[in-house]
């Protein structure tokens, strides 16, 4: 298929916003170039491992010829499905929760808060617009890339096939990156669900939702929702949300979020989805009692799997699995010594700062350790994250009970906030700082 014939890609809702995006980072009049003799370095996959490889081995000064492939949206998830979105829905549905707390702060606000839902996601799709220059297939052109839009797959132990055209490389990087999940719950393919990869599309706010999943995607886009006027019930496995983060810090967020009214089942079983006149119906148990609701719009958050499909790993000995990604070493290297891989595709820390760290990881093992400099490992890196509710939960390093797990003997001080003059005077006393 050659490039004039891939197709379009569309971002929905189309309007300005969104076609803006589309132009910076899939251009529908895009040309692949012609591809050089033989490319040091071939970067599948323009998420943020991806782009930050490509950009920082072209940066370099060293004259080294870098190629880009992407199938979809230049910016990957972060981007176009991910950070930046949820972090522009979350920001306003803090304004309404600084608003339902007003009156504790002496400013009266009226009971009814009018949040205009529509308006709430074109801001999103403003912002995005206008951000997403920075990934765009042009500026990394510029930036001496030679950047192909389409299904890349390889070829042989040295050649990677985009469309009709073959690149030749010295070393290539799998940065594909991963999707949401697709839920085995009988009946919900028919009824239909939203993920991360299409809630960002919603233009009129769903009255109801069912949100499946207490993980951090889950219950980011939980409260999110509710404070933006929607009735939330939340489904999860487990017998409290945020299993991964600390318990004590969980707690907080769950107590809040039943105070905001976040309908929470737990210890549930989804049983099946029936798309009826009045909505779409979930049967399910829970604590072994059979029960059912219904809502308008289903979204999924439970877990992510990697995109491996369509490279053809198997004809150049890149060993993978379906669940876990491509397998690679403390060094970022896949089971073919030539090709690596970073981000998503092959690591369990899916943060976009964790993919930008193994990029540059990857950049110095590809292309410095040949000449003496060392080699750089994954496990160095202490890993810091924030799950994005409010109040937020921030966490470097490991936990106390992953210590304990290791046989590390700990010792623990927690200062709560309540001791803290800042927090008193914030009306945040609620968290506490655990060492």
């Amino acid at each position: 298929m050659s490039n004039s014939e891939f197709q379009k890609v569309i971002v929905r809702p189309v309007d300005e916003y969104n076609q803006r995006l589309v132009a910076y980072v899939h251009p529908p009049d895009w040309l692949n170039p012609r591809p050089a003799d033989c490319y040091d370095l071939v970067v599948i996959g323009a998420g943020t491992a991806g782009l930050v490889v490509a950009a920082g081995a072209a940066g370099l000064g060293l004259g080294l010829k870098v190629a880009l492939i992407e199938k979809h949206l230049m910016g990957g998830d972060c981007l176009n499905v991910g950070c930046v979105p949820s972090k522009c829905m979350i920001r306003s549905a803090r304004v309404v929760g600084e608003m339902w707390n007003a009156r504790d702060f002496g400013v009266n606000i009226p009971r009814h808060i009018d949040v205009d839902f529509p308006a709430v996601m074109e801001r999103m799709r403003k912002l995005r617009a206008g951000i997403s220059h920075h990934d765009s297939a042009e500026r990394f052109q510029k930036l001496g890339v030679d950047v192909f839009l389409g299904n890349a797959s390889f070829a042989s132990n040295n050649t990677v096939v985009v469309d009709d055209k073959t690149l030749h490389f010295k070393k290539a990087v799998i940065a594909t990156g991963a999707r949401a999940a697709r839920l085995a719950i009988p009946g919900i393919e028919e009824a239909g669900y939203l993920t991360n990869e299409t809630v960002f599309s919603l233009t009129q706010r769903p009255q109801r939702l069912a949100v499946i999943g207490g993980g951090p995607i889950g219950c980011e886009l939980a409260q999110a929702f509710r404070r933006l006027g929607c009735e939330v019930v939340l489904f999860h496995r487990g017998s409290h949300i945020l299993n991964k983060e600390d318990a004590d810090a969980a707690e907080i967020v769950q107590n809040v979020f039943i105070q905001e009214g976040i309908r929470l089942v737990f210890n549930c079983q989804m049983q099946r989805v029936e798309k009826t006149i009045e909505g779409k119906k979930i049967y399910f148990t829970c604590n072994g009692r059979e029960d059912s609701v219904t809502v308008d719009e289903i979204l999924a958050g439970a877990g992510r799997v990697p995109n491996v499909e369509g490279l053809n790993l198997e004809t150049v000995g890149v060993e993978y699995d379906q669940q876990r990604g491509v397998m690679v070493n403390d060094y970022l290297q896949t089971t073919n010594p030539r090709i690596y891989a970073a981000g998503d595709i092959c690591m369990n820390w899916k943060f976009t700062h964790a993919a930008d760290a193994a990029a540059r990881i990857v950049i110095k093992n590809t292309l410095f350790s040949p000449f003496g400099l060392g080699r750089y490992k994954l496990s160095n890196l202490v890993m810091p994250w924030v799950t994005y509710t409010d109040p937020e939960i921030a966490h470097v390093g490991m936990y106390e009970q992953e210590a304990q797990e290791k046989g590390i003997d700990v010792n623990t001080i927690k200062i709560p906030f309540s001791s803290v003059d800042r927090a008193i005077a914030d009306g945040e006393e609620d968290g506490f700082v655990k060492i």
